[in-house]
């Protein structure tokens, strides 16, 4: 199975392939840092599998997502994050990801992933399970986060997280008036009038660690 790793850190990067490559069904192909360099991965490089990184310079994993799907179809993607499940697994599956995994996993777990994936299968862990059960169970109108996108997600955790909105700029790689734009639409959809609203709303939903 050939598999590409999307990660801006050199450190991960290269333990993942020293792990990877004891496997005996399993070669890495390429590497990326950057969501740009990942799509173009998937299109010069024959691959089953990408293990694709999320808070990445420049175009981040999640905007990469559907470029990478929509160049690469046959290609399946293995978000393989730092963030806990229930901040991005839903919306990142309902994008186009065969499965998500937290960074703390065990290294036999990826190796797993990788294989279910490769045969065409999506790789859901039971706690993904529960949060797919709970959002078809639980009416739409009990969680108004689940309207947005896995960007606005993004910049919603960061500014509830008490950050501003030139820090969220900084970090994701955008222009502080893109981040005054998405800050201005989850105002608007969260029904939020400050900051403080935001951190408040994802307490009470438990969104933050």
């Amino acid at each position: 199975m050939r598999v590409g790793i999307a990660d801006d850190h050199p450190i991960t990067r290269t333990a993942l392939r020293a792990y990877l490559d004891e496997q005996e069904d399993i070669r890495v192909v390429a590497e990326a840092t950057c969501g740009r360099e990942a799509i173009d991965l998937v299109r010069t490089h024959p691959m089953d599998v990408l293990l694709l990184d999320l808070d990445m310079p420049g175009q981040s994993g999640i905007d990469a997502l559907g470029m990478i799907k929509a160049k690469a179809e046959h290609v399946g993607v293995l978000v393989l994050s730092g963030y806990p499940e229930h901040q991005y697994a839903v919306p990142l599956i309902r994008n186009g990801a065969s499965g998500y995994l937290n960074k703390a996993c065990e290294p036999a777990e990826i190796a797993m992933a990788i294989r279910k994936i490769a045969q065409g299968s999506r790789y859901i862990t039971p706690v993904v399970a529960e949060l797919l059960a709970t959002q078809v169970i639980t009416p739409p109108q009990s969680g108004l986060h689940e309207q947005l996108s896995a960007r606005e997600l993004q910049v919603f955790l960061k500014l509830a997280q008490g950050k501003t909105a030139g820090e969220v700029a900084t970090e994701l790689s955008l222009s502080a008036k893109t981040v005054s734009t998405y800050r201005a639409r989850l105002m608007l959809k969260l029904q939020a009038r400050s900051n403080s609203d935001l951190t408040y709303y994802a307490l009470k939903h438990r969104l933050l660690d």
